[in-house]
């Protein structure tokens, strides 16, 4: 990458992030392109430079978060620990780039209302490779005895609901840091399944 197009990316970033927290304040549908170019201390054309509209920005803003957590899952996956010890890692994991990220996460939990056409579709088909891959870790752990068989349709969509449902009420003035929680969390979520 060339030092212009990481001023550029360098750049976008920043306009993301801003972005980010002026829709957390406002709500996305009460975001204008001029609020978040105000935040900058930019012009409404110089976001425009970067991003085709608000949608735009917030689609590639959710795009790479997913990313992310896709690449933080996988490298989970890749661990030579037990099933049982993956999948609770892979909650931890998950549950501590929740709350780091929490502001963007607010945003991607009804894709619908703020997506539609294409950026909906690969939304939609990046939260489907994610949900797949917890998917996998419960039939891998069923298959080798680490875990009792369930329907692992059900219990995955009842440990990603309450993982992702941390955004709603974690505080960070709780008694435990973000660690401790993720990992008490993941605890009693791996109980449903041994």
């Amino acid at each position: 990458m060339s030092l212009r197009e990481k001023k550029v990316e360098k750049k976008k970033d920043e306009i993301r992030q801003s972005a980010m927290s002026v829709i957390a304040e406002k709500g996305y549908h009460a975001t204008t392109m001029e609020d978040i170019a105000a935040k900058l201390l930019m012009t409404k054309g110089s976001v425009y430079y970067y991003f085709k509209d608000k949608e735009d920005l917030v689609f590639e803003s959710q795009k790479m978060l997913l990313e992310q957590g896709i690449e933080h899952l996988e490298n989970v996956m890749s661990q030579e620990v037990s099933t049982g010890l993956k999948l609770h890692n892979a909650m931890v994991v998950h549950i501590e780039y929740l709350i780091t990220e929490r502001t963007d996460f607010f945003l991607g939990a009804k894709p619908d209302q703020v997506f539609n056409g294409e950026h909906l579709q690969e939304i939609l088909r990046l939260r489907n490779k994610y949900s797949d891959y917890i998917d996998q870790l419960i039939q891998q752990g069923m298959k080798d005895g680490s875990f009792k068989k369930v329907d692992s349709n059900i219990v995955k969509n009842i440990i990603l609901g309450a993982m992702n449902n941390v955004i709603i009420w974690y505080s960070p003035k709780g008694s435990k840091n973000k660690n401790e929680l993720a990992n008490s969390i993941a605890d009693y979520l791996l109980q449903i399944l041994v």
